[in-house]
């Protein structure tokens, strides 16, 4: 299934999208896609529940909002493309590099980003979202890791790198502004991806091929990810951890990098999962 939030901010609905196109209120049905929801298998619920009788939702003229409620967690994996890794002037990590993004940064997949005040080196990352579907903790392999996600959509990791790594070497502080990863459209349910190590995915900048990638070339795919986690932290339904990027982001072009500015239009995508387009605006 593809789940969705239709609506103004604070007040989305959630919906399913069908595979004929049509777009079902499940409001009547499920409270909201949040924590709660996945802890009580709300998924396989769900599946049982949707039938042609719901109301159907025009999209046209309407928000889009992240497929998921405000997370308690958004986890960020950084330099997991080792590709990524070398055009960043940083060796391949031997372990997975984590920095968490405060979870106000998730936003809807066409909301407008802001850039941050004093800002001069704002970029993006293509990257693919994993949301955790049920309570995990000291995994004890990794072969069952994918049974604690509840699906992947589309992240934009947005990053202020001279706050990243200029201003006292703390991540979280490049990663945290309001608006700093955008999600979705949906969330495709784990049933509908067979293999997430074998999605290609791209980022335009106004309209130029920044970042052509695939989720195969990730040094830590999601199994290894989602075990490595839950050895040093309780990974709670609804979490999201955001995976890494590939080559190609505004840190890394040559000869000499370029940011985003006031007005400048991303748009992204991912195989199976949809697409992005953000508006970059000066706080």
């Amino acid at each position: 299934m593809k789940l969705l939030r239709v609506g103004e901010f604070k007040k989305e609905k959630p919906a399913v999208l069908l595979g004929d196109g049509r777009v079902l209120d499940v409001s009547s049905q499920v409270r909201d896609f949040d924590g709660a929801f996945f802890e009580s298998g709300g998924i396989e619920k769900l599946k049982g529940i949707v039938k042609a009788d719901l109301p159907a939702i025009d999209l046209a003229g309407k928000r889009i909002g992240s497929p998921i409620a405000r997370p308690y967690k958004v986890l960020g994996i950084g330099l997991n493309y080792a590709d990524h890794a070398k055009e960043s002037g940083m060796p391949i990590p031997p372990e997975p590099v984590l920095f968490m993004k405060a979870s106000n940064t998730v936003v809807g997949p066409y909301d407008t980003v802001l850039i941050p005040r004093g800002s001069k080196k704002t970029d993006w990352e293509v990257e693919l979202g994993v949301v955790i579907g049920k309570t995990a903790r000291y995994l004890p392999d990794k072969d069952s890791a994918l049974s604690f996600v509840a699906g992947y959509c589309v992240s934009n990791d947005v990053s202020e790198r001279e706050f990243q790594l200029e201003r006292g070497g703390q991540w979280d502080k490049g990663k945290s502004a309001e608006t700093f990863n955008p999600l979705g459209p949906w969330l495709v349910t784990t049933d509908e991806i067979a293999d997430p190590q074998t999605l290609a995915m791209s980022l335009d900048v106004n309209g130029v091929r920044r970042q052509t990638g695939s989720t195969k070339t990730m040094i830590f795919g999601v199994k290894h990810l989602v075990w490595y986690l839950s050895q040093y932290m309780v990974l709670e339904p609804g979490d999201v951890i955001t995976t890494g990027t590939p080559p190609g982001v505004g840190l890394g072009q040559k000869p000499n990098p370029i940011y985003l500015k006031d007005g400048d239009v991303v748009e992204l995508a991912i195989d199976g999962l949809g697409k992005q387009k953000q508006t970059f605006k000066q706080a």
